[in-house]
């Protein structure tokens, strides 16, 4: 009894603090393909942007490790959609927008393609451009 007891308190105080400790989101993710089917829903009026998800990221906005993913060229893009923090970070606040948190890096991807198209992520246009992989 008192082995269950401590148990039940172990797993009540480790659910207390992966809840302080996880980045906030309003999508709520509990799977890669729920990710996935998440980015797919938001970026519907722009479904480029999903498939730049994919190359950018396969899909992933934290690591195993429950680190935000960084990327492997440049460890200044971070996210799902690989938002070059030096570049970005200042303007996306000053958006109000956290390009660490999922929702942000989703909504500052859309403000950016937006404003410029895909120029922003062209280095990965290889994977995502269909166009370019027929020549």
């Amino acid at each position: 009894m008192i082995i269950t007891e401590l148990t039940m308190a172990i797993l009540l105080f480790a659910n207390t603090f992966s809840a302080v400790t996880q980045p906030p989101s309003a999508v709520t993710v509990k799977s890669p393909r729920t990710l996935e089917a998440s980015v797919r829903d938001y970026f519907t009026k722009a479904p480029i942007l999903s498939e730049i998800a994919r190359c950018e990221s396969q899909f992933r906005h934290f690591g195993k490790n429950g680190n935000i993913i960084r990327g492997i060229t440049n460890i200044k893009d971070v996210g799902v959609m690989q938002i070059n923090e030096e570049y970005h970070r200042d303007k996306a606040e000053t958006l109000g927008m956290d390009i660490y948190s999922l929702d942000g890096n989703l909504e500052y991807a859309k403000y950016l393609f937006e404003k410029e198209g895909t120029r922003p992520w062209r280095s990965s246009a290889k994977c995502w451009n269909r166009e370019l992989t027929k020549v």
